[in-house]
């Protein structure tokens, strides 16, 4: 008898990935999951921008180090798009990962939490405590597709009123990147007598079309999964939530988190394993990013991952204040502007526009990476340097 050769696979087919479990339908922090380090804010109605409202809003937050008796000491780390409150420890309970910026955040760090009393807060709009999509609305059900649309501004005003609740009338330092440096430059023109100095690292003072573009794409990557459910999927059982969609969001957005140096230096045309891309195998690039769409996917809320990019879509520190050169203009704090070199998301070009236009700010400081804006992350050194020096020249503690 003679044997048929192998079907070549299809294009729509993928090898079989290693046993895991099924991807949940969301993996947002829910009341009755383990604290962990978090600590959690209730700070009443909030009118939103948009002209919706908020009955109850409700921030988590972790701290480290001690408050001084004069509230001069505190530092405000405001995380990315994925990230959450847990800046800086060990995964455990309440904490499927470990800290996202750990070697910037402790004692003897960059930012010396035994000078510094440091808070971050999980941001309005977020998964991991903070009230967003997955949240409980007033008839006690989650929010899902009634969760209103916030804007950057919204998710200050969330800030502010955690700082009043901490007895913190101005912050000796407000840092963040991407995501986090859009609050922070809002933080900086929406309440200057708030901010002493801020370090805005690979942002914008304006998301601009090519990143408005893609953005899109990622939400629409969401919101064409069957089992988003146009945001109300909740109730759906591990395996029958919107993770393809979430996935190939964050698969699109990864390839903007690293420079096209790096991806092609690192992977290149390699196959993956012994998989054979003419019969349908992946290159390891293609491995790389399901990876990354599948971990995301474990970790954290399609909802959410939607609120929080449509706050970065309509970012615009100059709305209502005269344009963008006008706002940067009127922030009094003293700045460190950081960019990336290589990074595609947030390009050199819109931190030289911040550095610029703010009267108190430093010298532009460049990261020279090849990894692209997970340069932030990756070039922990550099960045520790470029923040632990202006600290050193800048705060009064």
């Amino acid at each position: 008898m003679t044997l048929s050769p192998a079907r070549p696979r299809t294009l729509g087919s993928r090898p079989p990935q290693a046993d895991q479990p099924r991807v949940p339908a969301s993996a947002a922090w829910r009341d009755g999951d383990p604290m962990g380090r978090r600590q959690l804010a209730d700070l009443g109605p909030l009118k939103l921008e948009s002209g919706g409202r908020l009955p109850a809003v409700r921030l988590a937050y972790e701290t480290w180090g001690e408050l001084n008796e004069d509230a001069s000491n505190a530092v405000l780390v405001l995380h990315a798009l994925t990230g959450d409150s847990h800046v800086t420890g060990e995964a455990g309970d309440g904490h499927p990962t470990p800290g996202w910026w750990s070697s910037m955040v402790g004692p003897g760090a960059p930012i010396d939490t035994d000078r510094w009393f440091v808070v971050a807060p999980n941001v309005l709009g977020g998964c991991q405590g903070s009230t967003g999509p997955a949240s409980p609305a007033p008839d006690g059900r989650p929010w899902g597709s009634r969760f209103p649309l916030l804007t950057v501004r919204d998710q200050v005003a969330a800030e502010i009123r955690l700082s009043d609740l901490l007895g913190i009338d101005a912050w000796a330092l407000v840092i963040g990147a991407s995501l986090g440096g859009l609050r922070v430059l809002e933080w900086a023109a929406g309440a200057p007598e708030r901010v002493e100095s801020i370090a805005a690292i690979a942002t914008a003072a304006q998301t601009s079309g090519d990143q408005i573009a893609g953005f899109h794409t990622q939400l629409a990557a969401i919101r064409a999964d069957p089992r988003y459910r146009d945001g109300d999927y909740y109730d759906a059982p591990d395996g029958d939530g919107p993770h393809a969609g979430l996935g190939l969001a964050r698969q699109i957005a990864h390839q903007t988190y690293r420079s096209a140096a790096e991806l092609d230096q690192r992977f290149g045309r390699i196959p993956q394993g012994g998989e054979q891309p003419l019969e349908g195998g992946r290159f390891a690039v293609q491995s790389y990013l399901d990876h990354h769409g599948d971990k995301l996917s474990r970790r954290f809320d399609a909802n959410t991952y939607v609120v929080l990019t449509r706050t970065m879509i309509t970012h615009d520190l100059g709305r209502d204040r005269g344009g963008v050169d006008a706002a940067l203009g009127s922030i009094t704090a003293r700045a460190l502007v950081v960019a990336v070199d290589s990074d595609r998301l947030f390009p050199p070009a819109q931190s030289e526009r911040i550095a610029a236009g703010i009267p108190g700010a430093e010298p532009l400081r460049t990261i020279h990476s090849a990894y692209g804006h997970d340069g932030f992350l990756i070039e922990e050194d550099v960045v520790g340097a470029f923040v632990h020096e202006f600290l050193q020249r800048s705060a009064r503690p």
